[in-house]
């Protein structure tokens, strides 16, 4: 049930009138009397925040760790969504950074509990985040492993039973099989192949119940950065074919760790072409009685397909970056062109097998699907456009992927289109001060923005400690700085570089280390927390981590987080005048920035920071070391 504004309106004041008022209430009287600092910059920044709403305004909100800025954007959020009766939609960079905002204590909980607001909160996650009922049946046909048995074995009743929609509530979430490893949930899991529309299970589906639940709410719908971009890229297409858009209409967005907006927008528009998932379309529409002809052009595509991809893997750009780069050869591209003749004239064959219903209904719909988007990807391939292209390992599987080198345009249309107010907001959105770099990665030509700092005393609760070494030194220092037995926080700059150090192991050590992706990640953050091991290795976690007090007291970057050398970003460096300057520089100081910012999160933690820096590194020592809290102490 919708609630009521927090605060009284008048005939006298407006609503923006009476929010500033509130604000100022909040933030001046209430909160100190309940024990809480009185923060100039975060009061600061809560103001600035209502003046977007009004204006409806794109905002870079930078605010120092410690500000309490989750807090500053959740009380005017809350209030305008109740005004315009549309929930805030709060983005956050992954399901990771999900579960931390909306943990048990956390700023939500805890502005609840404060103000008895009675949030209606409701979580939005991406959709190869949940349960997919058709995959787990094939792949308990393919494989016999107990974490199948397990998974089947906790499904609702209603699932596998005729019970009344009323019986139905949500589940199949990838936090709900915290034990199981990332790679075991990827054979499970939702994955684009699916054709959901056409799926009998649809109304039992997990996915299906929970999007039926957060459509209702009415305060908060939080999702992450990669699943707005999926809902934006989608929505008239979904109201074209008579779907539901993903997300409900929203009042707001607050994007926070907005930092990170551009990748999710380049992820959401990729197109992919997986080795494998031909061959089990193909399967389930080898039916018997499919007509003679059909079934030869189905195994002329296979044939093709596969030499497709043989000539693919031999015109690849050598290189140690997960994605790698492809040479455009002109047997490749004209195979491609022909496999995209072939299935055409397929497809109209398909034509025919439906009117003979050879082939069930359902797998033909998913069939045609399939090869329609396979047209289409391949088409992007094959044309000189502007389009990024590679090859890369996708869930165990070999995945050519295609996607646009910008998507400002796209955003500006979608996006940046003065409707909604958007609120970016993190600790890191500007190289000192100046948020040129990520205006112009996301083609925001109008915004406002401000930057207050850590209310933090650095020099009096953090070290930082740089270790000139050789980049082969590297991985036995890091092992030797776990010796001290503190919490200990080690960041990669990719997945290759941690699997690295992994097998780079004593096979005798007795440290309780944890990587990312060998659990559910939300639950093996929860674990760290509670100290029940002592390291924690990731690529990913630079951002959003929040470990307060002894959960975090020494942090690890083994290398300067510069970008790859990956077809991504050497699209953007080949379009750059400066590419060390407008690429490579203003990538790694925010992420470093965002790295050390793991360490200090309340005014009682203190800590160390350890940078592992080869000679090279050492000498843009000037380039890193202005960015830092502290200045850098040599070892």
């Amino acid at each position: 049930m919708r609630q009521p504004i927090p605060f009284p309106l008048s005939k006298d004041k407006t609503f923006f009138e009476s929010l500033n008022d509130w604000i100022g209430d909040i933030f001046y009287d209430e909160l100190p009397e309940k024990g809480y600092d009185l923060r100039d910059e975060q009061i600061f920044m809560a103001f600035q925040i209502e003046k977007a709403l009004k204006e409806k305004s794109v905002m870079f909100a930078e605010a120092g760790v410690g500000t309490g800025k989750t807090l500053a954007y959740l009380l005017p959020a809350i209030a305008y969504a109740r005004y315009t009766g549309k929930p805030a939609l709060i983005s956050c960079a992954d399901e990771t950074l999900i579960e931390q905002l909306v943990k048990e204590g956390g700023d939500i909980d805890r502005l609840n509990d404060l103000f008895d607001l009675n949030l209606d909160v409701r979580l939005a996650k991406s959709r190869d985040q949940y349960l997919c009922l058709q995959r787990l049946e094939g792949a308990k046909k393919r494989s016999g492993e107990d974490f199948l048995d397990d998974i089947e074995s906790r499904l609702p009743e209603f699932v596998n039973k005729t019970f009344s929609m009323q019986n139905t509530y949500p589940y199949g979430e990838r936090s709900s099989y915290p034990e199981i490893t990332d790679e075991q949930w990827q054979q499970v899991n939702y994955h684009p192949i699916q054709n959901c529309a056409a799926c009998e299970l649809r109304n039992k589906c997990g996915q299906t119940i929970h999007r039926n639940h957060y459509r209702e709410a009415t305060d908060l719908v939080i999702c992450s950065h990669d699943f707005l971009m999926e809902h934006l890229w989608t929505k008239e297409t979904r109201i074209r074919e008579g779907q539901t858009p993903l997300l409900p209409e929203f009042s707001q967005i607050v994007l926070d760790e907005g930092h990170l907006l551009e990748f999710a927008a380049q992820r959401a528009l990729t197109y992919e072409v997986q080795e494998s998932s031909l061959y089990a379309v193909t399967e389930s529409i080898l039916a018997d009685g499919v007509r003679e002809k059909t079934l030869n052009m189905i195994e002329q595509t296979i044939d093709l397909h596969n030499e497709f991809f043989r000539l693919l893997r031999t015109n690849l750009v050598p290189s140690t970056e997960d994605r790698k780069a492809i040479s455009r050869d002109p047997n490749l591209i004209g195979l491609g062109k022909h496999l995209i003749k072939h299935i055409n004239e397929m497809l109209e064959e398909f034509v025919f097998d439906g009117e003979l219903f050879t082939i069930p209904e359902y797998e033909l719909r998913l069939a045609e699907e399939f090869f329609e988007k396979y047209i289409f990807s391949m088409g992007l391939f094959t044309e000189e456009g502007d389009a990024v292209q590679w090859l890369e390992v996708k869930d165990e599987v070999e995945t050519l992927v295609i996607m646009p080198r910008l998507v400002t345009d796209i955003l500006d249309e979608k996006l940046f289109d003065g409707k909604v107010p958007i609120i970016f907001s993190s600790a890191t959105l500007s190289i000192q001060k100046d948020f040129s770099y990520l205006a112009d990665s996301l083609g925001i030509d109008k915004y406002q923005s401000f930057s207050v700092p850590s209310p933090f005393d650095y020099e009096d609760v953090m070290k930082v400690i740089k270790h000139p070494l050789d980049q082969q030194q590297k991985f036995q220092r890091a092992f030797d700085l776990l010796a001290s037995n503190e919490q200990t926080l080690i960041l990669f700059k990719s997945k290759l570089d941690m699997e690295n150090f992994k097998h780079s192991l004593p096979m005798d050590h007795s440290y309780k280390i944890e990587f990312e992706g060998d659990r559910e990640l939300s639950t093996v953050v929860k674990d760290f927390q509670q100290g029940k091991f002592q390291v924690l290795c990731s690529y990913h976690l630079w951002e959003g981590l929040d470990l307060p007090k002894q959960a975090l007291t020494k942090v690890i970057i083994v290398d300067l987080p510069f970008p790859p050398q990956d077809p991504v970003f050497e699209a953007k460096r080949k379009f750059s005048l400066n590419p060390l300057e407008e690429i490579d520089l203003p990538f790694m100081q925010l992420r470093i920035q965002q790295g050390i910012g793991r360490l200090i999160r309340t005014s009682e933690d203190h800590g160390e920071i350890h940078l592992l820096l080869n000679e090279e590194e050492l000498s843009l020592e000037h380039l890193w070391q202005a960015v830092l809290p502290v200045p850098a102490e040599n070892v």
